[in-house]
């Protein structure tokens, strides 16, 4: 992993996550990584919203479509496996240790 794409994330009720994502070393377009990550997130977040779906079923589904789109490549299914699943980790990692804010709430 390299270089880090600055991320920020706000959620429906407001918290703020300020993410350094760190680039895996073959990173050819990194805006477009960002501008995926965007549309990725927004539509998770109207289907869920629209329906009331669960967290837990929401991170299945994804962890599906991730699933799906490692074994589409064409490459050795063993290798692209293993690089979802080192990608995911860091990701997951990176999100641990972002900046998260929260609004202001409660009464003055």
């Amino acid at each position: 992993m390299a270089r880090p794409l600055p991320f920020t994330a706000i959620t429906d009720t407001g918290d703020k996550f300020d993410v350094d994502f760190p680039l895996h070393e073959a990173t050819e377009a990194p805006m477009r990584v960002h501008q995926l990550l965007e549309d990725i997130l927004a539509v998770v977040s109207r289907e869920a919203r629209r329906d009331g779906m669960a967290n837990g079923d929401v991170l299945q589904a994804c962890a599906m479509a991730l699933a799906i789109r490692a074994r589409v490549i064409v490459a050795d299914p063993e290798v692209t496996t293993s690089l979802a699943k080192d990608l995911t980790l860091a990701a997951l990692e990176a999100v641990q240790e972002a900046d998260v804010s929260s609004p202001p709430s409660g009464l003055a």
